[in-house]
């Protein structure tokens, strides 16, 4: 497992972090884990907007450089300007569940995130274990003031379930992040002096956290290797040089890794022995920090830990059955089989995923697990031609539990190659269209949840802004735009995925937003326009959107991935259009697993509901 802490100083991302998550040696390739702490991430009112409709700059870029890796994030939380990712590797998901987040607010009293503590805790093969990102109050003074939120941090955050319920209750707990603990009593020269000469262990026992170590209860257990890095507070940015201006605050060891392992419970096996299944230990391969970014006033740290223990769990909760390749639509069959006390629900999709998907919504194409109540039979799903992937690619199957809002099974990787569809369709099938000043518009009626359940997962306690407060707004590029990603991932220039899953609008939605045929050919044959406009067909009174067509990306889960945007109100953008929407032209007709499960199946059923 690797933890990494880093106070950003509401910095942009750098280019390149892959010496931060040690991606560029041979230490992680063992990795399973990765769980980033970030504190002072910009969260001010305009940054905070922008990051309820797109995903923050932060959290994109590590996606980004993790997923070649094969790592997966598997939840995330924010708290203002405090985050914590956890990521694995996507063999492992099956076997991490019951995860649930977690924040407290400790700034003004409790009012304000800009301090507290963010939690992530799950069961890594059936042993409880729980990432504790926080941010303490700053100065050399605070020091009980600390003592004091990390108590309250410990007490406020309780979890669901029958077990591991407090913070402290988990078998393993990682406590990271801006500690803002400070080394007491000796002067700024004499501190500098002993970074310089290299003789750190003479500060060892003035810092504030290490004689908290050993004299405040609350912090029992906590574990930390040897601080043999040069203190991480406080450089000027841009630079490699402690705090210059004329507060000149004193160098001090303020982002720290620490770990706890839970007691063994009493009681005694055959033996004389204690029951091996609760044997848990661990061991630091490296504790470091990162002289070589200098976009923040802080040094990144990072610690990379052996945790060994008995796994409780032998199976997956479901297993997928699947061919190892698809050459041809008719053998797009998945075949699964749920494991006794497996909590199903009518919810559950089935998730394709291309190799180096970045989290469990990621898909490419996906089918409904439903079937009925009975034995746990092997039980068989078919992916229609229209939702597969033209060309050659890897891909992986994922069996998505609604439940635990988790994957619970997934497959080997296997090959799709399937032949891609005939070009020059885009002009034929849209001939009859006619071009408006707003062919671009997309107008979109954020769902009250972004997953397919019925409701809000209790679970999930993070209170950052979703797309949902933000409904009837139309994202409508500018003219000058179009065509050009404008993600605000610092990895935007890279091409967009293609894979996305189908959309379906109704006739008298396009009938408002129509595009000359003529243009629209002409539009395919350039690179600018072939970003934008694709094949549209219409199926059964649907217009349907090809999987290959950058309008899929409409779906609100890619909305990083969306160009420029003016953010507009219908009843501003609309005008003459609004009647029209009064009378219907926005049901759900197509149910996937970003709609919520009020959607009908049909305008009507759209219109009631």
């Amino acid at each position: 497992i690797t933890v990494v802490t880093w106070n950003v100083g509401t910095a942009m991302p750098p280019n390149d972090v892959t010496s931060l998550l040690h991606l560029n040696t041979g230490e992680t390739n063992n990795v399973d884990m990765i769980a980033i702490g970030l504190q002072e991430v910009n969260s001010k009112i305009n940054k905070r907007l922008k990051d309820a409709l797109f995903t923050d700059q932060w959290s994109e870029l590590f996606m980004d450089v993790l997923s070649p890796f094969h790592f997966i994030l598997v939840s995330t939380v924010r708290m203002q300007g405090v985050i914590l990712l956890v990521f694995a590797k996507y063999y492992h998901l099956p076997f991490l569940q019951d995860i649930q987040t977690d924040c407290t607010r400790t700034g003004l009293g409790g009012y304000w995130g800009n301090k507290g503590g963010v939690s992530i805790r799950l069961s890594v093969f059936g042993h409880m274990v729980c990432f504790l990102n926080c941010h303490l109050p700053a100065h050399l003074e605070k020091a009980e003031q600390r003592k004091e939120d990390f108590a309250t941090i410990l007490h406020m955050q309780q979890f669901e379930g029958p077990v591991a319920n407090g913070i402290l209750d988990h078998d393993l707990v990682f406590w990271f992040g801006d500690l803002n603990f400070r080394i007491e009593s000796l002067d700024i020269c004499f501190v500098k002096y002993a970074i310089d000469s290299n003789v750190l262990s003479q500060l060892w026992e003035k810092d504030q956290l290490n004689i908290a170590k050993s004299t405040w209860p609350v912090l029992r257990g906590f574990q930390e290797g040897p601080l043999n890095f040069p203190p991480t507070f406080k450089f000027d940015v841009g630079t490699n040089k402690y705090d210059s201006s004329a507060k000149k605050r004193k160098p001090a060891w303020t982002d720290r890794i620490l770990w706890k392992i839970k007691p063994p419970s009493k009681g005694w096996g055959a033996g004389g022995h204690r029951p091996s299944q609760g044997v848990l230990s661990v061991s630091q391969l490296c504790y470091c920090s990162h002289m070589e970014y200098t976009v923040s006033d802080h040094k990144p740290v990072a610690a990379i830990f052996a945790v060994q223990f008995a796994s409780k769990v032998d199976k997956p909760q479901v297993e997928i059955y699947v061919a190892d390749e698809w050459s041809r639509p008719e053998q797009a069959v998945v075949r699964y089989k749920m494991a006794v006390g497996f909590h199903r629900s009518s919810w559950d999709w089935i998730g394709l995923y291309r190799v180096g998907f970045r989290h469990p919504k990621d898909y490419v194409s996906y089918v409904w697990a439903r079937s009925d109540d009975g034995e746990r039979c092997l039980e068989k799903q078919l992916f229609s031609e229209e939702a597969l992937p033209k060309g050659n690619g890897e891909y992986i199957l994922g069996y998505y539990s609604n439940t635990s809002s988790s994957i619970a099974g997934v497959t080997e990787p296997f090959q799709i190659s399937l032949p891609r569809s005939e070009e020059g369709s885009s002009s034929t099938d849209s001939s009859g269209s006619s071009s408006e000043e707003d062919d671009s518009t997309l107008v979109l009626l954020a769902p009250k949840s972004r997953s397919p359940s019925p409701g809000k997962m209790k679970r999930h306690r993070s209170r950052s802004p979703s797309l949902a407060k933000f409904q009837g707004l139309i994202l409508r590029p500018s003219s000058r735009d179009r065509g050009t990603s404008r993600s605000p991932s610092p990895q935007s220039r890279r091409s967009l995925p293609r894979n996305i899953p189908t959309i379906h609008l109704p006739q008298e939605e396009l009938g408002h937003h129509r595009v000359k045929g003529k243009e629209l050919g002409q539009a395919a044959e350039t690179p600018e326009g072939s970003s934008f406009y694709q094949t549209v067909q219409e199926q059964g009174g649907l217009w349907h959107v090809s999987a290959d067509s950058p309008l899929a990306r409409a779906d609100p889960r890619n909305l990083g991935l969306l160009p420029a945007l003016r953010l507009e109100m219908i009843d501003q953008a609309l005008g003459r259009q609004r009647e029209g929407a009064d009378q219907g032209y926005y049901p759900c007709q197509k149910m996937s697993p970003t709609s919520p499960p009020g959607c009908g199946t049909s305008p009507k059923e759209g219109r009631n509901s």
